[in-house]
């Protein structure tokens, strides 16, 4: 349960940096609100969002088998510091809703020194597709 102004252990983590190695990231929220948070080096964007009550789903748990944890890069320069998306992630960023030329999904974003100052936005709304939604009716 969150409770208003109080800070969870896991929260102080990612706010505080949880290691010596403090990383600077900041989410633009779908209402447009910026929260700036430091991170270690490490961490994956999906995990430090949630640990940050973000709304970001990450239906598959962070497997990379959804598009729910779908950012969009601010920076053109600082998508370009980031490791290739695999095939896998191309995948399913096909299915993304408001899909970019700059868009990953968040649990495959692991943070390092490079991305110090990185900026997502998450998208206004996501899809959740599964197999369900495909049986015969």
């Amino acid at each position: 349960m969150v409770i208003p102004g109080v800070e969870s252990d896991t929260t102080k983590l990612f706010r505080n940096g949880g290691s010596s190695s403090r990383i600077n990231v900041s989410f633009i929220d779908k209402d447009g609100e910026k929260v700036d948070l430091q991170v270690s080096e490490g961490d994956n964007l999906l995990d430090i969002a949630q640990a940050n009550d973000l709304e970001m789903e990450g239906a598959c748990g962070g497997s990379c088998a959804c598009s729910t944890c779908h950012v969009i890069v601010e920076d053109p320069d600082m998508f370009d510091k980031m490791e290739e998306p695999s095939d896998d992630e191309n995948d399913m960023l096909d299915l993304a809703f408001g899909l970019t030329e700059t868009s990953r999904l968040g649990c495959q974003v692991v943070m390092n020194k490079d991305l110090n100052g990185l900026v997502v936005r998450l998208p206004s709304m996501t899809r959740n597709l599964q197999a369900s939604d495909f049986e015969q009716k």
